[in-house]
């Protein structure tokens, strides 16, 4: 059967999770990546052709969850199996609603009086100071895009390592890409990347970081969110939006120097693991068909809404018919121009 080109590109991680979440409810060895809750929160409004995921694991990663990604509706054929086994493991701990840990395992396993998953042995929280010149196992490669993907035009790139970001927004401009979105990496959103960030933020359509990466990135130098995200604009960048949690969006329009504040959904909270993601891939999939950035933020917003009422990435695709866009209308009300 013939796989029809993808539209939306969604360039990230695959993940083996384990993860206490709020109201200590463990999930261990499930399925994540932050590049499955980008492609559906696209796949809320544009499920075809299917959105197409640009990752890399290793041969340990269980076929069945790549078989079951297909089943979902996603287009996997960038998704490169590496012929070695890479420790694509993910640990979270949600001490509350928002509050997430991602180091000392041993110590939440404890805290709740469970037995330590032997699965999680050795595992290591992820570096908060990525490397500028050395590749991991996990950064993506020009190689790693098939051929027919780069006929798409609209890309995002979830939050991977500092070379991998990069090197891609580069890649695909030479495609013609006309629409090509970032969310930052932890890893390089700090006062030693201050030099080179700017350099990533060129010439993106949309720059789409967390409130914590912003501040953590313009420590010494800011404390107001919409100076930060003027600031970054300058270096020429469309769109800044600022991922807030439960506290909603903030959106800076550089073309019109417009601000806008918009409230999130107010979910029935269960698993906020993959809400940001969600939120872009909505964001990309709304900036593709309104070509407004305000209605865009809106699209994310409802994406982020679907994903984080239940577990696992694809829970929001068996959504009831008509559910996001009533949300959207809903949303609507919430938006304040400042």
């Amino acid at each position: 059967m013939d796989i029809a080109s993808p539209r939306f590109l969604i360039a990230g991680k695959l993940s083996r999770d384990y993860l206490i979440l709020p109201g200590d409810r463990p999930e261990l060895d499930v399925l994540g990546g932050n590049a499955l809750y980008a492609a559906v929160g696209v796949a809320i409004w544009e499920p075809e052709p299917p959105p197409a995921v640009i990752a890399r694991v290793g041969e340990d990663f269980p076929q069945e969850w790549l078989e079951k990604c297909e089943q979902r509706g996603l287009d996997i054929r960038g998704v490169n199996i590496l012929p070695l086994a890479v420790d694509v493991r993910s640990f979270a701990a949600f001490t509350s609603r928002t509050a997430r840990s991602m180091e000392d395992p041993v110590s939440h396993f404890a805290r709740l009086g469970m037995t330590f998953p032997k699965a999680l042995l050795g595992y290591r929280a992820p570096s908060y100071l990525d490397s500028r010149t050395g590749l991991l196992p996990t950064s993506l490669r020009q190689g790693d895009i098939p051929g027919d993907y780069l006929d798409a035009s609209v890309a995002h790139l979830c939050p991977v390592d500092y070379l991998t970001h990069s090197l891609l927004p580069a890649v695909l401009r030479q495609a013609e890409f006309t629409t090509i979105t970032l969310d930052p990496s932890p890893g390089y959103m700090n006062p030693t990347y201050w030099n080179d960030v700017p350099a990533l933020i060129t010439g993106l359509t949309a720059f789409l970081p967390s409130e914590e990466e912003l501040c953590a990135l313009f420590q010494g130098h800011s404390s107001d969110l919409w100076e930060m995200a003027e600031a970054l604009a300058r270096y020429g960048c469309e769109i800044i939006v600022i991922k807030r949690g439960e506290g909603g969006q903030m959106l800076y329009d550089a073309s019109t120097r417009t601000k806008w504040e918009v409230t999130a959904y107010p979910s029935r909270l269960v698993d906020p693991s993959g809400a940001g993601d969600a939120f872009c891939g909505g964001f990309l999939a709304g900036l593709r068909r309104t070509y407004d950035p305000l209605e865009a933020v809106l699209y994310g917003n409802i994406s982020a809404s679907l994903v984080v009422e239940g577990t696992g990435p694809f829970y929001a695709l068996d959504a009831l018919p008509g559910l996001a866009q009533a949300r959207l209308e809903a949303v609507r009300q919430a938006v304040r121009k400042v």
